[in-house]
């Protein structure tokens, strides 16, 4: 247990101060790439974050494997290889494509809502998982701009501090659901059939551009659900899956079984009304 408190206690810390690093870039001069098309975008804002966030957990837990959604940060890997000779900054851990089955995992989305951050709107998050054996222990979703901190560890989930609990909402009819990760432009005519059939079963939708924030919206009771038919990716999902779960919501796939790493899409709701959510994916 006193393993499980210290990565809490870590994930919080890198993700503040990885999101101290992307705050300190934002709405300044950024360089923009592109990588799976035109509107999936990194910027350095992005690499810099991301190497922020692993030195900080690799100082306590050098040997152990990170899972991160940018390209790993090869000059500072050769740099840390080289021996106690290498500068702190450049510190890092070993770099995994995947999340193993065993052992411990450090789960890394450096800025969640990069096509956000990189438009100078407010709704990015830096976000970390820990994740020993398979199974996420603590979490920590960080919203720099406004300064709120989502954490879960082993006893509960809290914003700021602050104990969260799911929204007590129990009407469809008054839900605010999110729709997120809308995917390709070939899957647009999908996601606009789910945008409609949400809107008229449920009270009005939302889309924020960052998943790992709606996650949190959701555990917190600012939203009664999230939705998306789309593949998801560990650092997409892993930290706010946690949260919603801790905060006493449900997370499933789209056919109702427990969500994992891998399930079909994803649906988190605080459980009032998950069942009209699920029949209103499957329309």
């Amino acid at each position: 247990m006193q393993d499980v408190r210290q990565r809490t206690a870590l994930v919080e810390r890198a993700a503040r101060a990885g999101g101290a690093v992307a705050r300190d870039a934002f709405r300044g001069p950024l360089t923009v790439d592109t990588k799976a098309d035109k509107n999936d975008l990194v910027t350095d804002a992005d690499r810099e974050t991301q190497r922020q966030i692993v030195h900080t957990i690799a100082e306590e837990f050098p040997d152990e494997p990170f899972v991160c959604e940018e390209e790993p940060d090869t000059e500072a890997a050769e740099a840390a290889e080289n021996g106690s000779n290498s500068p702190p900054s450049q510190r890092t851990g070993p770099m995994v494509e995947a999340v193993p089955d065993t052992g411990p995992c450090w789960v890394v989305d450096p800025i969640d809502g990069t096509a956000n951050f990189a438009r100078g709107s407010v709704l990015w998050a830096s976000s970390v998982a820990a994740v020993v054996d398979g199974e996420t222990v603590a979490a920590a979703t960080y919203l720099p701009v406004v300064q709120d901190i989502y954490t879960a560890g082993p006893d509960s989930a809290t914003r700021n501090g602050q104990r969260l609990v799911v929204s007590d909402r129990t009407d469809p009819e008054t839900f605010a659901v999110a729709l997120v990760a809308a995917g390709s432009a070939d899957r647009s005519e999908r996601f606009g059939g789910l945008a409609r059939t949400i809107n008229q079963r449920f009270g009005d939708s939302r889309r924020y551009g960052t998943l790992q924030g709606t996650l949190g919206f959701v555990a917190s009771g600012e939203l009664e659900a999230a939705v998306t038919t789309e593949p998801t990716t560990a650092w997409d999902t892993l930290a706010g899956v946690k949260l919603v779960r801790s905060a006493g919501g449900v997370v499933t796939d789209l056919h109702g079984d427990h969500w994992t790493i891998g399930s079909d899409g994803l649906v988190a709701s605080n459980d009032e009304a998950h069942e009209e959510l699920l029949a209103a994916v499957e329309t």
